[in-house]
């Protein structure tokens, strides 16, 4: 029982951290007259990534490779087959033609490369699955990549207007909102660990489905929140981008700033995630691209939730 508490209560201090740092953030982004679109592709999706952000560094360094591993590729079909199925039962998503043919995209290029380097014991059976630093290294030259193409895109875009949903706030008041969100994620990711690490003796589950199911929902819950919201506002924009954004942050910067701290073993039964993630991010390209004007619609949703159902009872417990 006590595990349970030690890891709500994390679970409770990562997301109102995160809700004080995009509050504070997206009100920054907002005086400065950036669109939509790209702050939920960058200031949201940062944002409501650093709960796994947090969750990832401790766990790295309390040398815990399921939960590292478990928690980001967890959290990527969380956020697809989960959180999109919710939101679009809600209301029915249309995305940007951008969205189609570049973002998904380059999501999918990150799981794959995930794949890539995950596979090290088929490439040299000496070295074992392993993300080493030079793979971390690559992984963040390659989000510097897409950072400089989000910067590019949202020259191209639309300034907001005033009947954007972002607050502004004055500069000490999201200076101090980014702070105390700072001070909740550092502390509620060592306790979401601790907890889950305690879940698992505890019952005698293994660490990996521990992560892939409580740790990864619980620091996704965060994108589940914006992109519900934005479902329900018919912010369709904000709901897929969220989540595209972050999926691609928890790859490339998560993954990379964790490897480079330390090395991170690929445990075997995290494969399967590894597996899931790519096919969540094929359906959810096919689904937009072959879908009536780029729309996700409730019974793709509902199958989503189904696909998702599926994936944790396969998981190895």
């Amino acid at each position: 029982m006590m595990g349970f508490l030690v890891f709500i209560t994390g679970v409770v201090l990562v997301v109102k951290g995160a809700d004080w740092l995009v509050d504070g953030s997206s009100s920054l982004a907002r005086r400065l007259g950036v669109s939509d679109l790209a702050i939920g592709l960058t200031v949201v999706a940062f944002g409501t990534s650093l709960p796994e952000l947090t969750v990832n560094i401790f766990a790295v360094l309390q040398n815990q490779p399921e939960v590292a591993i478990g928690n980001i590729t967890g959290s990527n079909i969380c956020n697809i087959l989960l959180i999109l199925g919710i939101a679009s039962i809600l209301c029915p998503l249309r995305v940007q033609r951008s969205t189609v043919w570049k973002e998904i995209p380059f999501s999918l290029l990150a799981q794959l490369l995930l794949l890539v380097a995950a596979l090290d014991v088929v490439l040299d059976g000496a070295l074992g699955n392993i993300l080493s630093r030079t793979e971390g290294i690559g992984f963040l030259a390659i989000f510097v990549i897409f950072l400089v193409y989000i910067a590019g895109m949202a020259k191209n875009l639309p300034q907001v207007t005033e009947t954007s949903e972002y607050k502004v706030f004055t500069l000490g008041k999201s200076i101090l909102f980014v702070s105390l969100g700072l001070a909740f994620l550092i502390f509620g990711g060592k306790l979401v660990v601790d907890g889950a690490l305690s879940i698992a003796e505890q019952f005698n589950l293994a660490k990996g489905f521990i992560a892939v199911t409580l740790v990864a929902v619980g620091t996704s819950l965060p994108e589940m929140a914006t992109s519900v919201v934005a479902a329900y506002k018919k912010k369709a924009d904000i709901a897929v981008g969220n989540v595209v954004g972050s999926n691609i942050f928890n790859i490339f910067f998560i993954l990379g700033v964790s490897s480079v701290l330390r090395p991170i073993p690929v445990p075997a039964d995290m494969m399967l995630s590894i597996y899931v993630g790519i096919l969540a991010t094929v359906i959810l390209f096919m689904t937009l691209f072959t879908g009536k004007r780029h729309r996700i619609d409730r019974w793709q949703g509902a199958v989503m939730l189904g696909l998702y159902a599926i994936y944790l009872v396969l998981q190895p417990k």
